[in-house]
């Protein structure tokens, strides 16, 4: 009957300007999808240069090598009698657009360039890319004499258009516009679209999986039809983690679901589905039928090809399925995993140094190495030769098979207790307990002979010894001497890193990892150039609350029983003396603020957007059992906090991208790291309301402060 049509979409683990490796995951996913039998293949948005390109895309050979890679793709046999539909960055009449390139037998047909940039948090598209703002006109675009030669056409469609083929029509969307209140979508649909694509570059975020999947649902809900999702997966370069997710729905229902972390660097999905099922979907629908026939045309680039053949009555069509979710533990263990195993391959490093405490968030730190070990075991087990081959290269040993993830760990990762005298015994022997079950090469070097040995350059020049408080020591002393303890840990992990191997007999070096979460960096309890400074920090976007529920989770997934001591010890820098031979520092005690108050005020200043005022008046209805005075006191004891300790951000250690509330200085938060610390103005309007309310509590009136 000609109705059926059989469709792929793909995730591929890109990365920015490889344009030989990307080119070879391309041309690998279209061998796969015709193999599966699909008329028609999606890929990810700016597949071929990679997504994460930043100010590369300023460069003219961006756009070359892109066009060069072009060639290669329609010269290939591989990419005959399928449409192909890539992305990547084109120059027209000077303007640079982020583009889909759509070609079918070495002729292209359409080059849809975005027309809804994405340019908040982690995105910057409005700094390289130009929006199309000519909704449904189409120009000629001049192609490149390379591509001439190839194609014999001097021109093709450039603009706002749709492909009608011999049986159906298809229109295109990328990424942000599915995000758009207004998305193209909508009135695609409307004119008879029946099928719409969507090229994607969707970072990972905890707990956002799920508003991916709401607004694919939805498109296809309202307005009938099918819906394709291609989505980046891995690390192409930077702090994000593209999370795959890649799908395809039908009438509000998802037939097809793509992992949302793995170690495969393609992974194509197919579907086979019933236009008929669409169109009476939409003809059933009277309100949607007015508003079609009302809504202005497309053009339509006709192409002479047909995505069903005649004889498919009995082709079974896809079913509807029940996406399956991770929970926040185990995207923690599984997203940070995958980042690490990326960055580790790329970067052509033998492994990590991790400096583990015996605390909550270096433990993190270790069993996401240790995930990552698994992971790596299970893709090498189930025939990953990619994987095989990466891991034989990382290790140099080329006839290497890991069996065992605690094998694997104690080549890849080694973990360190730089103990002081201020070091406890319990913590001490929770680290090595974890390193045991997780299977690190553990160090212990003891620093104090450091410690001293810097202190004394200051009292050889100075005269002057300073003094923990606890042995009469002033607040400046107390500090100086814990940061003096911090920032040579960091010096120590930096020398074993470099060395540790070559004292095994080993070539190579070791990326340092860095385990500071994102509440302490928002307040700013961490030393500059201590242990948080290092070359990678997997848990810098997660908040303490999540880190404490993921080591639950390695408790009973992971059956890691060293971490058990660890969950229930209370949080601790361990920088100052002991007393009677105990702990008596806490973190949170430092603070001033618990953990779970650290969240609340990172939401509201990063996703409400609230300032100090505003804050204050939120956190009144949020916290009714203490005093709006005890509330503005904890306001304000955050932002000045925060404000003093600003300029950490701007050397913090790269991190991976988790949560929305992230302080991160480089792309995502940006404010400034100079601060009026006393907030005068602002702090005053907040004592105006806190004396405003008290009166109103003994019963006179309250005015509203201005």
């Amino acid at each position: 009957m000609g109705r059926k049509v059989t469709l792929a979409t793909c995730s591929l683990n890109q990365w920015a300007l490889d344009f030989d490796g990307n080119l070879q995951r391309i041309l690998q996913s279209i061998k796969i999808a015709k193999e599966k039998g699909a008329r028609y293949r999606l890929g990810p948005e700016l597949e071929i240069c990679g997504y994460g390109c930043s100010d590369h895309f300023f460069e003219s050979d961006t756009i070359l090598h892109s066009f060069q890679v072009l060639a290669k793709l329609l010269e290939s046999p591989i990419t005959a009698d399928i449409i192909c539909d890539v992305g990547m960055p084109v120059m027209h009449k000077n303007v640079r657009y982020n583009c889909r390139v759509i070609f079918l037998n070495r002729k292209i047909l359409l080059i849809r360039p975005k027309m809804v940039l994405a340019n908040e948090g982690n995105y910057r598209e409005l700094r390289w890319f130009t929006p199309w703002n000519k909704s449904r006109e189409i120009e000629d675009h001049f192609l490149p004499r390379t591509i001439q030669k190839i194609t014999g056409q001097d021109t093709v469609p450039f603009g706002d258009a749709v492909l009608a083929t011999k049986d159906t029509c298809l229109g295109s969307e990328i990424c942000e516009e599915l995000w758009a209140p207004n998305s193209p979508h909508i009135e695609m649909g409307l004119d008879g679209v029946e099928i719409v694509t969507n090229g994607s570059g969707s970072h990972h975020e905890l707990r956002k999986a799920h508003l991916r999947v709401d607004l694919v649902k939805s498109t296809t809900t309202k307005n009938g039809g099918i819906y394709l999702l291609s989505n980046l997966r891995g690390c192409d370069g930077d702090r994000l983690y593209y999370d795959g997710c890649s799908m395809i729905s039908i009438n509000g229902d998802i037939v097809v679901q793509g992992s949302q972390f793995s170690l495969e660097n393609v992974e194509v999905l197919t579907a086979t589905l019933d236009l008929e099922d669409v169109r009476s979907y939409r003809a059933h629908t009277s309100s949607r039928c007015i508003s079609a026939s009302r809504v202005p045309p497309f053009h339509r680039v006709h192409v002479d090809f047909s995505l069903s053949s005649f004889d498919d009555v009995y082709t079974p069509t896809s079913e509807p399925i029940q996406w399956k979710y991770h929970t926040p533990a185990e995207e923690i263990s599984l997203g940070p995993a995958c980042w690490l195993w990326d960055y580790l391959r790329r970067s052509k490093q033998r492994g990590f140094l991790l400096p583990l405490s015996g605390g909550v968030d270096s433990s993190a730190v270790a069993c996401i190495v240790y995930s990552m070990c698994r992971l790596v075991c299970q893709a090498v087990n189930s025939g990953n030769e990619d994987v095989l081959n990466d891991v034989r290269e990382i290790v140099g040993d080329a006839s290497y098979l890991p069996r065992m993830p605690q094998e694997l760990c104690r080549h890849l990762l080694t973990t360190c207790y730089m103990a002081t005298e201020n070091s406890s015994h319990e913590t001490r022997e929770r680290a090595r307990m974890l390193s045991e079950q997780i299977g690190s090469y553990h160090l212990t070097p003891n620093i104090d002979a450091a410690v001293k040995a810097v202190i004394g350059i200051f009292t050889m020049v100075t005269g002057k010894v300073p003094q923990f408080r606890v042995h009469g020591g002033s607040g400046p002393e107390n500090l100086a001497l814990q940061n003096v303890q911090a920032r040579i840990r960091m010096v120590v992990a930096y020398l074993f890193a470099q060395l540790s191997l070559w004292t095994r007999g080993l070539a190579g070096g070791l990326l340092v990892l860095s385990s500071a979460n994102v509440d302490e960096s928002l307040r700013g309890y961490l030393t500059k150039y201590d242990c948080s400074s290092a070359d990678i920090n997997p848990i810098g976007g997660i908040s303490k609350t999540d880190l404490r529920g993921f080591i639950q989770y390695c408790i009973d997934s992971f059956q890691l029983t060293a971490l058990t001591s660890i969950l229930s010890a209370p949080p601790t820098a361990e920088l100052e003396p002991l007393t009677d031979g105990q702990v008596s520092q806490t973190d949170e005690d430092d603070m001033g603020m618990t953990y779970q108050e650290l969240s609340v005020y990172g939401k509201l200043r990063k996703v409400v957007k609230t300032g100090p005022y505003s804050m204050f008046c939120k956190l009144l209805l949020l916290w009714r059992e203490i005093s709006p005075r005890q509330v503005a006191e904890r306001v304000k004891h955050f932002f000045r906090m925060y404000s003093i300790n600003r300029h950490k951000m701007t050397t913090l250690t790269p991190s991976y991208h988790a949560e929305s509330y992230s302080p991160d200085d480089n792309r995502f938060d940006l404010r400034p790291f100079l601060y009026n610390a006393a907030w005068t103005w602002q702090f005053r309007c907040i004592d105006e309301q806190v004396s405003c309310l008290e009166d109103c509590k003994k019963g006179a009136l309250c005015e509203e402060v201005d």
